[in-house]
């Protein structure tokens, strides 16, 4: 059944943040579940954290402060996006507990809904994946402030999900998060 913007009945937008190290898998689980979303009939988005930090905020550096700022922005993004009916899944490292809760604060203050995804996958098998080459950077000498490497990266307490990809399937870890969302109604 669908309204008459077909949007499927009794759908509502929602972000899923999905917080963990560089490589650790994050924008693949999200881009797996977009296309599943999407096959599904729902609108959904994915607003991956590098892409989103080079368009909303190329002048900003890697400082705490910097790091801060573009995750409140992409968060901004995504509850707007979500206010709008939208599933976005935001795959961005965001290193700082503080920021996060203020993301999560944003979107509880507008009554959107908000889910935490940590992605905990160990360094170890980051820096084996390493799929943009930022660990052999960092290892080499060329790049320093490398989340989880020379930066720190204070991992999520209580999520609403921890996915350990070191032992799923993308397609488990993809339904994994399927099953939150259904289970909160989002």
């Amino acid at each position: 059944m669908s309204e008459a913007d077909g949007t499927p009945a009794g759908w509502q937008g929602g972000t899923v943040w999905l917080t963990g190290l560089p490589s650790a898998g994050k924008t693949t689980i999200a881009v797996g579940l977009a296309e599943q979303l999407s096959a599904e009939g729902h609108r959904a988005q994915v607003l991956d954290g590098d892409e989103i930090r080079a368009a909303l905020s190329p002048d900003l550096g890697f400082s705490k402060a910097d790091r801060d700022t573009s995750v409140r922005r992409i968060g901004f993004v995504a509850r707007l996006l979500a206010e709008h009916g939208v599933t976005v899944l935001a795959p961005v490292i965001a290193p700082y507990a503080e920021s996060r809760a203020a993301v999560r604060d944003q979107h509880v203050a507008r009554g959107v809904g908000y889910l935490e995804v940590h992605v905990a996958t160990p360094v170890e098998i980051c820096a084996d994946r390493d799929v943009k080459s930022l660990y052999a950077r960092q290892a080499a000498g060329e790049i320093s402030g490398l989340t989880g490497a020379d930066d720190p990266y204070e991992a999520p307490v209580d999520p609403d999900l921890r996915i350990h990809t070191q032992h799923n399937t993308i397609d488990e870890s993809v339904r994994q998060v399927r099953a939150l969302l259904a289970a909160r109604g989002l």
